[in-house]
């Protein structure tokens, strides 16, 4: 006859399921299975909290969905994980992210745009110039990844050479203040002498 095997947790542990708990104490977080710890983590270690996540699904059998409820997750980081688990192992977890590079504003289309901008040319045209878009040229000089063009600036004419400014005519403003009566004269008569 088979033996019933009863679990033991600790105080304070949270039941995953029959089998599984985990228990937080101060900064480390412990998973039991059967009553015997089988991993910790620290509890801001986001990267082995998933991979055990994941463990606990593919190989004790915990459902998705029990694992969703006890830790207060949704229910699709879940299945992240054990997608992730599944194709690269637990590797997967600590490996860098793979970021993707630059697609159109590559080191050599970087160093032509440079050029033509140190060579005074606008930034719309050497966007025309190299079939860009404008706007990623313009982005990439305001992130500083590519040099601005100088504007040529001129010096203003002496003054002696500038033309004498002409009168500017009277405001149509000016002609209505003259014409207008003021307030006071309005006055009531018994208050004006008053």
């Amino acid at each position: 006859m088979p033996q019933l095997h009863l679990p033991l947790f600790p105080s304070g542990a949270t039941e995953i399921t029959a089998t599984l708990s985990f228990c937080r104490n101060a900064e480390t977080v412990t998973y039991f299975y059967c009553g015997m710890p089988v991993f910790s983590h620290d509890k801001d270690d986001r990267a082995s909290f998933r991979l055990i996540t994941a463990q606990l699904h593919v190989t004790s059998g915990a459902k998705q969905a029990d694992l969703a409820r006890a830790f207060g997750i949704p229910q699709i980081n879940v299945k992240r994980a054990v997608k992730l688990y599944r194709a690269s192992g637990s590797a997967g977890f600590f490996a860098e992210r793979v970021y993707r590079g630059a697609a159109v504003l590559t080191e050599t289309v970087m160093a032509q745009a440079q050029s033509q901008l140190d060579a005074g040319t606008s930034p719309r045209a050497v966007a025309a110039l190299l079939e860009l878009k404008p706007d990623t040229l313009i982005k990439a000089i305001r992130a500083g990844r590519l040099r601005a063009p100088v504007k040529k600036t001129t010096k203003p004419p002496p003054v002696s050479l500038r033309k004498p400014s002409s009168p500017r005519p009277p405001a149509k403003a000016l002609d209505l203040k003259l014409t207008a009566t003021p307030p006071w004269d309005a006055l009531p008569a018994t208050l004006a002498h008053a």
